[in-house]
């Protein structure tokens, strides 16, 4: 099986193993029992309670059958990918060492790895449950004292309120009884209420986000409030027969023309020239979908986009990845098993050894999105680049490896081998790919 099958078949179960259907009919079959319970409380006639708990019976049962259709899905696609995975292993006709798990040792690490992924994903309860069981025999969780005060959630009604501080290893330490805390829950909490609410094209707690944690997002460089304030601006724009809000002075163009003058102001050194054409589109109200502007009040993807710049910023801003690392490290390793059994069995087959230490001795083909750190072999010298022999860029716009460019240079200064330029050693700048 190739990589891009592979990738296919994590797609489809990814698609297909949710539990989100089950979930929705059990709630459903709740509420019904909990209505029946009613009904039958308010009944006087004994006769027309026994009536309803015969009907109740029926819808109970097929209640019941469709949420074991549900989970017969789920467990369907389970043994598709299960025998996905058992195809992949078996063309590669080799087995993987057993004689060492670096692993073995750091069960604590993979605990706060898996309740990391739970309180990301936003199962609380489930995160709450795995904490309290992944605890050590006869160890009691530690709860904080009634003299120590609870860190407070991101409050997105008071922008003038500073920000919560970083999460660091100090707060999630190896054996978890700090997350019995709920820090992390809280703020998490209050990343998917701002989520919740950007699908509902409610875009002002986002902006009361972004406005609190106006300083830490502009040290980051990060144009996320200019975003969500531009993407506010372009939905009053549109008025009410699209973003579905009360026909008032503050909708539509006049209240798109309000809502640019009270908050472009504080955006104008960065983005002058983008708040230019948003005040122009003005013009071409009337006909807007002819005029130069058309592609800028497109919002099919807009609320999708600021929805994961403003995931990936708040998780910056907490000092974690924008992604799940447990579920990238899963999914990057399921894909690169197969190379890693074959080349095991061919070392074993050859009675050789893999003695690289610090990477694999092979490439591993993985999707874009999940390659971080690119790689510069120079054309010189036809090396890879590392921290010690970064790569620089010439005046002339070529690049080459440090170490081939002092060589390369006669003194203090060098002639590019690729053009007729000539320049001093200093002028080149080390880049960082």
């Amino acid at each position: 099986m190739s990589l891009l099958e592979l990738q296919k078949e994590v797609k489809k179960f990814n698609q297909a193993s949710k539990l989100t259907a089950a979930v929705q009919d059990v709630d459903r079959l709740i509420d019904l029992l909990v209505s029946a319970r009613e009904e039958v409380a308010a009944a006087n006639d004994p006769h027309t309670a026994s009536q309803s708990l015969v009907k109740l019976q029926n819808r109970v049962n097929a209640q019941l059958e469709t949420i074991n259709s549900d989970l017969g899905r789920v467990h369907k696609s389970q043994n598709a990918f299960h025998k996905a995975l058992g195809r992949a292993f078996k063309e590669t006709k080799g087995t993987l060492p057993t004689d060492h798990d670096p692993m073995e040792s750091q069960t604590a690490l993979i605990n706060r790895a898996i309740a990391m992924h739970l309180l990301r994903e936003g199962q609380f309860g489930v995160a709450s449950t795995f904490i309290g069981e992944a605890q050590p025999q006869g160890e009691a969780p530690q709860s904080p004292s009634q003299d120590q005060e609870r860190p407070p959630s991101i409050m997105i009604s008071h922008p003038d309120e500073p920000p919560d501080a970083m999460i660091t290893d100090a707060d999630i330490p190896s054996d978890l009884t700090a997350f019995q805390s709920q820090r992390l829950q809280e703020k998490f909490a209050d990343m998917y209420s701002i989520l919740s609410s950007l699908k509902q094209h409610d875009l002002f707690p986002a902006i009361g986000w972004a406005r609190a944690n106006s300083t830490e997002l502009e040290a980051r460089g990060s144009n996320l409030e200019f975003e969500l304030c531009k993407l506010q601006y372009i939905w009053l724009f549109k008025g009410p027969a699209v973003n579905q809000l009360p026909a008032t002075r503050d909708n539509g163009l006049t209240g798109a023309l309000a809502y640019g003058q009270k908050n472009f102001g504080r955006f104008q050194k960065r983005h002058l020239r983008e708040i230019q054409r948003l005040s122009a589109a003005m013009v071409f109200a009337p006909n807007l979908g002819s005029s130069p502007y058309q592609t800028i009040f497109n919002t099919d993807l807009a609320f999708e986009e600021v929805a994961s710049s403003f995931t990936r910023e708040f998780c910056s801003l907490l000092g974690l990845s924008a992604e799940s690392p447990l579920y990238v490290a899963v999914t990057a390793g399921a894909l690169a098993l197969p190379n890693l059994v074959k080349y095991t069995s061919i070392n074993k087959a050859k009675n050789t050894e893999w003695t690289t230490t610090n990477e694999l001795a092979f490439e591993t083909p993985l999707p874009r999105s999940m390659l971080y750190h690119s790689i510069f072999v120079c054309p010189v010298s036809r090396g890879q680049t590392t921290d010690a022999n970064p790569p620089v860029i010439l005046p002339c716009g070529h690049v080459l490896a440090r170490e081939s460019l002092q060589k390369l240079a006669k003194g203090s200064r060098y002639k590019c081998p690729y053009c007729p330029s000539e320049g001093v050693v200093k002028d080149a700048k080390e880049i960082i790919l």
